[in-house]
């Protein structure tokens, strides 16, 4: 890539995974809008992703970890199924008649979840039971390894609009299962594709330096709405562009 487009593409990285790890997500879905934008192909945009997932979800799951407000109770039956299905959907590469309307409605997905303000828990939060979580994972994992995304942007709003964890417990939350998936995926990435794209590691700095930035920022103030809105408006542009493009 020319030297100048990937300073480009570095700097959106970085301001991606500001705005993503505030909320506890790993910014899959921004950064595959920006490589998209930047017309990367698929083959290369799902393995970075994921690698810059790691990263930023790692240090996000940390600080909400510190910050006390994960919970492993809520985690765990989200997560034991989700991360086999993640693996199995990592290992399939999706055809790109299919590839981008899927991630232009995952970008919308994702620009309306930014956008709407989570409403304020009035009673108890009221702890999910078994049974949904145990069939709520496994579908999102399925989900997140064959776009290339750790799955924060379907699972915060459900947890959020149920009822079953306050915002900051969901970015905790989030964070740790987008983190799990993301390596799920990846390494099911790998059994097929036995390489990541060394530009990967190149932007991986970006991606470290935003996480550390957002995840600080998210765990000890509430995040700013219209930062969220304004990230909501660009993933909207590059989902309808995906969609109509």
């Amino acid at each position: 890539m020319d030297p100048i487009l990937l300073s480009a593409l570095t700097a959106c990285i970085f301001v991606v995974a500001v705005f993503y790890s505030c909320v506890g997500h790993g910014g899959a879905s921004g950064y595959i809008a920006v490589m998209m934008l930047f017309s990367l192909m698929p083959g290369v945009i799902k393995p970075v992703a994921l690698v810059l997932n790691i990263i930023v979800s790692s240090v996000a799951a940390y600080e909400f970890y510190r910050a006390g407000y994960f919970r492993w109770s809520l985690f765990w039956p989200f997560a034991c199924i989700s991360i086999p299905l993640a693996f199995i959907g990592g290992s399939f590469t999706l055809p790109i008649a299919v590839y981008k309307p899927v991630i232009g409605m995952t970008l919308l997905f994702s620009a309306a979840r930014l956008f709407v303000r989570p409403p304020r828990l009035k009673s108890g939060i009221r702890k999910p039971s078994l049974y949904i979580s145990l069939f709520v994972g496994p579908l999102i994992g399925i989900a997140s390894g064959l776009i290339g995304v750790g799955g924060g942007i379907f699972l915060s709003p459900l947890v959020i609009l149920m009822g079953w964890a306050g915002v900051k417990e969901t970015s905790a939350l989030a964070a740790l299962f987008v983190l799990v998936n993301s390596v799920a995926g990846l390494v099911g990435h790998l059994s097929v594709a036995h390489s990541i794209p060394p530009m990967a590691f190149g932007i991986a700095v970006a991606a470290l330096a935003g996480g550390l930035a957002g995840s600080y920022i998210g765990s000890k103030r509430l995040p700013l709405m219209a930062v969220q809105r304004t990230l909501s408006l660009v993933i909207t542009i590059a989902g309808v562009n995906m969609l109509f493009g």
